[in-house]
């Protein structure tokens, strides 16, 4: 039996900086048996190593249904059970519905409202002088464009700035379940009013279209899930990395020098924040679905796999001097958004969006600085980002 290294030892320091305990991981291996901090608290396997952690993505072995290998009771919420926790078949058939409604096409259609509700933000932000970035910026930017891309109401998205962050990085377990549950009921409603509306040219009501047109395709649960996933993935990740984005050049003044001074370089300054403080720290839940064995150690059927991107995109055998935030590395194999089946459908989005925020404000406040300390990184272990920001220019 493998030993258990147990997270909760480090405290405080694991959730403001894991990167140290992840290094301290991967010279004993790729691959670990952990206990996990609060709030989960129990035992699962780690993936640290990049190259595993690349390996395990796309490992058809690895599981997402937990249930079809006969495990019940993990993971069950309101919402119910959309693309994450679904393997093909079913994966197949719900990833092809959203794809044909979340193109490409559709993305780039969105630069320039993406850049007007910038720039309202930025005309409302700037005449203070200081500011919580992510008060004012990163988090209402992601939310308006993802409510409107999928037909939320305007009146409606203040409900969500509460109960948002529970559902992804939430206090306790109880917490977690109490916003799935806020959510579960508000989009039931949602999709039940829209229905009676009749058709919109939003995608939450193209996903309802499709759904009838096909027979039931897309039953009301899925329905529900397929908007929780798409709602909540679509802007709590995308908050996340503008925030740190910019936390990084801040803190980073010769990197941000370098970026001011050629502007081509933000491509590559958002995708170095993805590598060196991606929005998502572990990918949800795998079960092994046959016993396999991964970086030297054997995982029974059943057993649960968490693969670490936030450890996998700092290891040094993939990235060379991978503590140093570096706007020019060359970043073609960062994981930060997944990789295989699961890649994260919102990429282009999110890529889209942390462009136009961080170019946006760089280019409006020339004097941009921190004003003072930030605020406390998220709980648990799926998301990576900060409560707040203070800002000054």
């Amino acid at each position: 039996m493998a030993d258990v290294v147990d997270l909760r030892q480090y405290g405080e320091r694991f959730r403001a900086d894991p990167h140290p305990v992840y290094e301290e991981l991967r010279r004993g291996g790729p691959v670990h048996r952990v206990l996990l901090p609060a709030p989960e608290e129990y035992e699962t396997w780690l993936v640290v190593g990049h190259r595993e952690a690349r390996a395990a993505l796309a490992d058809p072995r690895l599981a997402k249904d937990p249930e079809k290998l006969g495990i019940t009771g993990f993971g069950q919420d309101p919402i119910g059970r959309h693309l994450l926790f679904a393997d093909p078949p079913r994966h197949s058939r719900l990833r092809h519905l959203v794809s044909k409604a979340f193109t490409p096409r559709r993305v780039e259609a969105l630069r320039p409202r993406v850049q007007e509700i910038t720039d309202d933000l930025l005309d409302r932000m700037l005449p203070a002088g200081r500011a919580d970035l992510v008060e004012s910026l990163s988090y209402p930017l992601p939310m308006a464009v993802i409510c409107e891309l999928l037909g939320v109401p305007e009146g409606d998205r203040a409900r969500f700035r509460s109960v948002s962050t529970e559902a992804v990085a939430p206090a306790t377990e109880a917490d977690g379940r109490k916003a799935a549950d806020v959510f579960a009921e508000y989009l039931t409603e949602l999709i039940e009013d829209k229905r009676c509306a009749g058709p919109g040219d939003d995608l939450l009501s193209e996903l309802i279209r499709v759904s009838t047109e096909d027979g039931d395709r897309l039953s009301s649960r899925e329905l529900t899930a397929m908007a929780f996933l798409l709602l909540l993935a679509g802007h709590e990740t995308t908050v996340n990395l503008i925030t740190t984005g910019v936390h990084a050049l801040l803190t980073h003044p010769e990197q941000l020098a370098l970026l001011r001074a050629d502007m081509s370089l933000l491509g590559g300054a958002v995708e170095e924040t993805l590598r060196y403080e991606g929005p998502v720290e572990t990918a949800t839940f795998r079960f092994a679905a046959e016993p396999l064995e991964m970086g030297g150690v054997h995982i029974a059927r059943g057993e649960q796999v968490m693969i670490g991107l936030t450890a996998a995109n700092r290891d040094p055998a993939r990235h060379p001097d991978p503590h140093r935030f570096d706007i020019r590395r060359p970043n073609a194999g960062h994981l930060a958004f997944g990789h295989g089946i699961h890649f994260c459908l919102g990429a282009p989005l999110a890529r889209l969006e942390g462009r136009i925020a961080i170019g946006s404000l760089l280019r409006r406040a020339p004097r941009l600085a921190l004003d003072g300390p930030p605020g406390e990184w998220l709980p648990g272990m799926l998301v990576r980002g900060l409560r707040s920001l203070p800002v000054r220019w």
